[in-house]
């Protein structure tokens, strides 16, 4: 088994516009490297998965989440949520309530984020932010 990735919903939408389209690019590229990585979303990625478009289908929304392994809320990650928060805020940069999530998902099960969005997520201490 290859290593673990949570992948952003900036990916997700990627790699189903070049689906789409029929055109690989860069999300598909980076996956195609990674064939043996253990892919990985948060709740709220399902989330905001489930309030697109192009998920307006239950049965297509959840024969998309089989793809992935779905990492739940936990205790644990609603600590990390307050932890972040707190920090972000003390510091003046604080970014999206859902990115703060997907962030405290990650650093509790110490999965790196795969995110077209590595700016936000930098901002988050010690969290691990691959970009494709």
């Amino acid at each position: 088994m290859g290593e673990a990735l949570i992948l952003d919903t900036s990916f997700l939408i990627d790699l189903e516009r070049e689906h789409n389209h029929g055109r690989p690019g860069r999300a598909i590229s980076f996956l195609e490297a990674r064939e043996n990585a253990r892919l990985y979303i948060s709740f709220t990625i399902a989330g905001e998965i489930a309030s697109g478009v192009s998920m307006s289908e239950r049965n297509e929304w959840e024969t998309f989440l089989g793809s992935f392994y779905l990492l739940p809320s936990t205790p644990e990650v609603s600590w990390e949520y307050g932890q972040i928060f707190q920090h972000l805020r003390k510091n003046g940069q604080l970014i999206g309530a859902n990115d703060m999530w997907i962030a405290a998902t990650a650093l509790v099960h110490r999965i790196p984020v795969v995110t077209a969005d590595i700016t936000q997520f930098q901002r988050v201490p010690g969290l691990d932010v691959r970009s494709y």
